[in-house]
Parts: structure tokens; sequence; C-alpha cells
């Protein structure tokens, strides 16, 4: 089963309608059925410094996604944005997913970075997304930043049905060494044997590209580092396997997972907030 998929970049703000304004010029062009990925804090807006929080209002916020829902419906896109998003009195860093029939599905980021710990809430769940593409039904994973550095939240997705990876990062920091990111990248979906799909903010700083990469770890397309784009490119959801996945030697290593109260699999260590170090 094909898919057309567009990964888009640009520069982000703490101006709620400024972003809202720059996807919304970025979508002018997208197809019906297409899967279109924003980076991390598209429309919130991002950065390592979070007391900006202290001036966003959830009420401006809330509006600009109800408006972003209504374009993906009108488009008929399967949108994938960043966004941190305020819910019951605490901020967490998501990855909203808006369908083309206006149904919405949210990831909260189970593994924070520093700068976040002790002003964002951690998600407490690492579960799937069934789409339904015109040609199907294919489950999909999505992943935020830093969680590129832990494999094992990856692997489980895949043992979970994903087909490929959403991932969402605002990837710009100059002490980053050149091409570890990219190099993760690779990394998870060749070992997964997976589709990734990454979107990162424009910025000449940029140290993890926006790329699509085959279940093989082939880079298919990538985009320049600061430049406002989006790249394309038909993925095909037959080509994801379970080849290496199904020879681990699970009898020597094993994932396992705690049952939180509400009976859903949570990764060791994320049974509440954690302590800022």
């Amino acid at each position: 089963m094909k898919a057309s998929v567009a990964i888009a970049q640009f520069p982000l703000t703490w101006d709620i309608e400024a972003n809202l304004a720059a996807i919304t010029s970025l979508l002018a062009d997208v197809k019906p059925d297409e899967i279109v990925v924003l980076p991390e804090g598209a429309l919130s807006g991002y950065g390592a410094d979070l007391s900006a929080l202290d001036h966003l209002q959830p009420s401006d916020l809330a509006h600009a996604m109800d408006r972003l829902a209504e374009r993906a419906q009108r488009k008929a896109i399967h949108l994938f944005c960043g966004t941190l998003l305020f819910e019951h009195g605490t901020w967490s860093n998501a990855a909203l997913y808006f369908a083309p029939d206006g149904t919405r599905w949210t990831y909260r980021k189970v593994n924070l970075a520093m700068s976040e710990r002790g002003r964002l809430a951690p998600g407490a769940e690492l579960s799937t997304l069934p789409l339904r593409l015109a040609g199907g039904p294919v489950s999909l994973g999505v992943q935020i930043c830093r969680e590129i550095r832990f494999p094992e939240q990856w692997q489980h997705l895949a043992d979970r049905g994903a087909r490929a990876f959403v991932y969402l990062t605002h990837a710009a920091n100059p002490s980053e060494p050149a091409g570890v990111w990219r190099s993760h990248l690779i990394s998870r979906a060749a070992e997964n044997q997976r589709f990734v799909l990454a979107a990162n903010v424009a910025d000449p700083r940029q140290h993890c590209p926006s790329m699509v990469i085959s279940p093989r770890g082939e880079v298919l397309v990538e985009a320049e580092s600061d430049e406002t784009t989006v790249i394309r490119t038909t993925i095909d959801f037959d080509e994801p396997a379970n080849w290496y996945l199904g020879q681990r030697r699970q009898d020597l290593v094993k994932l396992s997972y705690r049952e939180g109260r509400t009976g859903r699999s949570r990764p060791p260590g994320q049974d509440g907030p954690p302590k800022p170090k």
C-alpha cells in the first residue's frame, strides 16, 4: 500500500498566529490523503528556554488547534503537528494528529529534555496510532526530539504494530556533534525495518535533518537545514518487515513494562513527573 508523505519545516516563533500562518502557507499544495509532518512545537513555539510559557495563552492555543483541525479536514490530509499543550493545569510537549474526518489523537512526550523537567509533565503511554488511508489501515508510532536517544521506545512501538515512525523535533543546538542525530534516525529505521518521517525546525544550526528514511536505512529525501520548505516522497507500507526483530535473543535480553493503575503499559521510571537534576 503506497502513500504520499510531505515533511514541512519552517522557523518557529513564540507567536501562535505567526506559526499558524506559516503552517497554512505550507499546507497550500498538500494532496488529499497525504501524510504531513510538522516540527516539534510548530504551533505553540518551542525553545530551550520555556519561560515564554508564562505568557502563552491556552485559549489562543486551543483556538489555533481548532483552526488547524479544520484545515486538515478541508484538505483531507493526515496532519501531525507539534505543540506545547495545556491540560488539567499542566503543560506537556505533544504531537497532535488531525484526521481528514475531524478526529484527533495526541502523543505526549515520554522522555523529557532536562530543560523541560520540572516545567512540563511527561507522557505515560507509548501507543500506536491507527491511520485510515485510502488504500487501507496502517499503524504509526510517534516520537519527539531527544527520544531519538532511547531505541527501546521505538522497538516497543514496532512490536505494537507501527509500520512507520513519525518524528518531530526542534534540534538546533550548535554544541551537538554534526551528523550524530542523523545517524541515530537512520539506525532507528534500519534496526526496526520501519520508515522514519522526520521534521525539524528550519535553522542554520540544525543538527538533525528533516528527511524520510526507508526500512533499509536509505535516505529517500532530505531538506536543507535553514530552508522553509516541504519535501515529498511516496512510501510503500508493504516494505516494513520483522526480519531483525524476529531474530532477537529474548532469552537473554527482553524489554519489560510495568502495568500502571489504569492497566496501560508504562516504561520503567515514568510513574510520575521526573525530578529536576
